[in-house]
């Protein structure tokens, strides 16, 4: 007799747990000082690698775990919007570099904005508005008709899912087993062994923080690959990945669920609507953010200089909404969730947003 499949985790219980997930997130990511565009700033501006190792080691951990996971059959990268067999390079590249530009203007990612709002900054919540405005635009408004009408249709069509074990396990006549374990194990050893090699990564903060974030990368896919997966909808027939915005297996990104969440507020009291998991991770990493900035008396309201200042996080936050979703995700979508799946659109968005920003950051700095 079969063992019946076990039911999944009920929508409060996922959002309880997202919730949790992500204020694990955002503990860490602010007592490490975590962050993709002060990475890339670093470099540019005092050639300091540290925050990019540290972000190297979380992706390390996050590319291990979620190996670890499919290789065991836990969960299947190929239900995420990352694996799909069709690349629409065009949207990678041009979503990932206005995001690049974008996060430099508005002092942060989505997820650092996250961070900031949830250590008093209010400049973060006026681009935590102007970008859920511009993603919900860009989802489903009048950038959508420009992205649909003039990114997406350029893509490449593979005979199997892009993820590198795939694409190699089919070149070279490999089961896919045996490629996920090849490849993670190059990708994350070379990552990692480049974060550790530099002493100041034995430090407790960014080594701890950097573990930290990459573990909740793997958790994010248990959660709703596993915990709240059902195999069989009784409605539908079909396999459901319950309270995901896009009906599909999801970890942390913080774009999308900007938008997400404007629309869930704005329309409270439409039963329909739930606190997906999106939501409740974004929620999560500025309470976990404001933990620990109490935690180590770091809280401090702030507002803008100037003028000029409002107009450069405004544009900032519009960029950072339209590139995010046309290029399926951010730092964190695409540059940690997105690159755990080994996905080569996860590598082109990747690579383009830190040219984005690589080249903003030198015009600023010529022009100051």
């Amino acid at each position: 007799m079969d063992t019946p499949a076990p039911l999944p985790l009920s929508l409060p219980a996922i959002a309880w747990a997202a919730c949790a997930l992500g204020a694990v997130f955002g503990f860490a990511g602010q007592r490490s000082n975590f962050c993709t565009m002060g990475a890339v700033a670093d470099i540019v501006i005092m050639d300091d690698w540290t925050r990019m190792r540290m972000w190297s080691l979380a992706l390390a951990v996050a590319i291990a775990g979620t190996a670890g996971l499919q290789v065991t059959g836990v969960v299947d990268v190929h239900d995420s919007i990352y694996a799909g067999q069709r690349l629409p390079w065009l949207s990678h590249l041009v979503g990932g570099f206005l995001f690049g530009i974008g996060m430099t203007l508005a002092s942060g990612c989505g997820a650092k904005t996250l961070l900031r709002l949830g250590s008093g900054n209010l400049k973060s919540l006026v681009v935590f508005a102007f970008l859920g405005l511009s993603a919900y635009m860009t989802l489903r408004g009048v950038f959508a008709a420009w992205r649909t009408a003039w990114l997406d249709p350029v893509a490449l069509q593979f005979d199997t899912h892009q993820d590198l074990p795939s694409l190699l396990a089919a070149r070279f006549g490999l089961d896919n087993r045996s490629a996920w374990l090849a490849c993670s194990t190059v990708a994350a050893g070379s990552l990692g062994l480049f974060a550790l090699s530099e002493r100041a990564m034995w430090r407790l903060s960014p080594l701890s923080g950097s573990l930290a974030i990459g573990v909740t990368i793997v958790a994010g896919w248990y959660l709703s690959g596993h915990l709240a997966y059902l195999p069989e909808d009784p409605e539908t027939l079909q396999p459901a990945f319950l309270a995901t915005n896009s009906g599909r297996l999801e970890s942390l990104s913080f774009v999308a669920p900007y938008a997400y969440s404007l629309d869930l507020l704005m329309l409270w009291t439409d039963t329909s609507r739930i606190v997906t998991l999106g939501i409740a991770l974004t929620t999560g990493v500025i309470l976990g953010a404001l933990l620990a900035a109490l935690s180590t008396s770091s809280f401090r309201i702030e507002s803008f200089r100037d003028a000029p200042d409002l107009a450069r996080h405004l544009t900032g936050a519009i960029l950072m909404g339209i590139g995010g979703v046309t290029a399926l995700g951010c730092t964190i979508g695409q540059g940690l969730s997105g690159l755990s799946t080994l996905s080569l659109g996860s590598l082109i968005t990747t690579v383009a947003i830190i040219a984005g920003a690589t080249l903003s950051l030198q015009i600023q700095l010529r022009s100051s």
